[in-house]
């Protein structure tokens, strides 16, 4: 089977989130099951300056107003079709966001020129070679099966995946002339959304089945609290609402073997961690003591939960724990948190910014990781905390909820407990959490069956790729 995925980023080529280290780590898990994927992504700087010997497949002369280029290229094991169209990509800021942190005015036509492109790749205009199902992801991508239904495109089967619903792609209704599409198309059966267009909403109307990255998720989004305003969207397709939960890299991932970790370790070789754990308390500038260290490795926003941490940070280290804290975000909550590290040095270290190797090596030494998040569709650093042994300390919602199992009295009992959850998101609620770990930790065997647990839990994309191999074969038409 031949498979078009559409994504505004993937991993290692660039990365702002999750999103990029699922798209960049399933066409590769969906080999095995005879599934050949190509991968059309922007070309930003980042993932032109780095790729090499690139073919030209494909030219457009008027991609929704500007010249573009097909490039195809292969990059450790990922088929990459790169959209190299300068106007749109060629920028000093991020993906999304300008140098001072603002979106790009144009992001609608930046995305959905992407999704243009992938339309008349579906439609086989690129030489040689035509999907025979489309899996587009978030709403960058999702007016792929918008403009695949409108545009003469042969019927080829689409799957839109939720990564966050928070994000949506909204824009004015001004825009529409400029999108190219029939009039028809601006309605609430299409991407109409209170007089407003949406680019999810529409490709939660037009995609042929849709899923989301946890089973939790999946039904929470029917929600008010979780929906976003379009669990109204989503009950209407629920019959075609999957809920898969993300894997993650085992080799990229793999204390055993993780280039950037200064000690290797497994299940059997624990110990080998303490030299992690020192390297963490020289960069963090942390006390080198027995008292755990927690660790967060997050966007610092509201959603992550981190006013939370910032409002408990006193109460941790009063109780006897010390924090480490890797990320950016809200201004207020970065000076909030540096200002903790500030009032506790030794127990307090606090590092601003994206620092992939970093992340690693904290969750190789770190005692836990916590993440408090109010929502989170799937969440990826808990299942690297597993597998590296750094116990997730996770609020009890959406994809946390369904890969770490609560170290309850029953669950430690029978040996199969791989973490703490805890509910509701508030000082109270994560200050008990933490004083369980605490009282966890100060009995090492606990502790290190805890880790165990979690270290043999499979966290890779092998049981996921399945579920997408399964879905894209009940979709593709027959013979394929």
């Amino acid at each position: 089977m031949k498979v078009l995925s559409v994504a505004s980023e993937v991993f290692p080529l660039i990365k702002t989130g999750g999103l990029a280290d699922v798209a960049g780590a399933l066409p590769i898990a969906l080999k095995r099951f005879g599934i050949e994927t190509k991968t059309l992504m922007p070309g930003y700087p980042a993932v032109m300056k780095v790729i090499r010997d690139p073919v030209v497949r494909l030219q457009f002369d008027d991609l929704l107003g500007a010249p573009a280029t097909v490039l195809e290229v292969e990059y450790e094991g990922l088929d990459i079709l790169v959209l190299d169209a300068p106007a749109y990509y060629d920028r000093a800021g991020g993906p999304y966001l300008d140098h001072t942190g603002k979106d790009y005015a144009d992001n609608w036509r930046r995305f959905a020129a992407l999704s243009l492109a992938a339309a008349e790749i579906a439609a086989g205009l690129m030489p040689d070679w035509r999907p025979d199902l489309v899996h587009a992801h978030d709403w960058q991508a999702a007016m792929t099966p918008v403009y695949m239904r409108y545009y003469p495109t042969p019927e080829l089967p689409t799957v839109l995946t939720i990564h966050n619903m928070a994000f949506q792609g909204q824009f004015s209704a001004d825009i529409f002339p400029s999108l190219r599409l029939p009039p028809h198309a601006f309605s609430t059966e299409s991407i109409e959304y209170y007089g407003h267009i949406g680019f999810l909403k529409g490709g939660l109307q037009t995609a042929h089945a849709i899923t989301t990255v946890s089973p939790t998720y999946a039904e929470e989004i029917l929600t008010n609290a979780f929906g976003m305003g379009l669990e109204g969207v989503i009950a209407s397709r629920r019959d075609v609402l999957h809920g898969i939960v993300n894997g993650i890299d085992a080799e990229v991932w793999n204390p055993a073997t993780d280039p950037v970790v200064h000690t290797h370790y497994g299940v059997t070789t624990l110990k080998n961690r303490e030299e992690n754990r020192k390297s963490i308390a020289e960069f963090f500038r942390l006390h080198d003591d027995r008292a755990p260290i927690f660790s967060i490795i997050s966007r610092l926003t509201w959603q992550k939960g981190m006013d939370v941490i910032a409002a408990t940070s006193d109460a941790i280290v009063a109780l006897g724990g010390k924090l480490a804290v890797l990320g950016s975000g809200d201004p207020a909550l970065e000076g909030s948190l540096l200002a903790a590290a500030a009032r506790h040095p030794g127990r307090i270290g606090v590092s601003i910014g994206y620092n992939e190797p970093m992340s690693h090596l904290m969750q190789a030494g770190c005692d836990a990781i916590i993440i408090p998040s109010r929502f989170e569709p799937c969440g990826l650093t808990q299942l690297y905390g597993l597998r590296y042994g750094c116990v997730p300390i996770v609020a009890r919602t959406g994809g946390l909820n369904d890969t770490v199992i609560d170290a309850n009295h029953a669950a430690l009992a029978a040996k199969v407990a791989t973490g703490i959850q805890f509910s509701p998101v508030t000082a109270e609620g994560m200050l008990q959490a933490i004083r369980r770990a605490l009282h966890l930790f100060a009995d090492q065997k606990v502790w290190t069956q805890l880790q165990k647990q979690g270290m043999k839990s499979d966290v890779s994309w092998e049981k996921s790729a399945e579920r997408y191999a399964a879905l894209y074969s009940s979709l593709a038409p027959k013979g394929k």
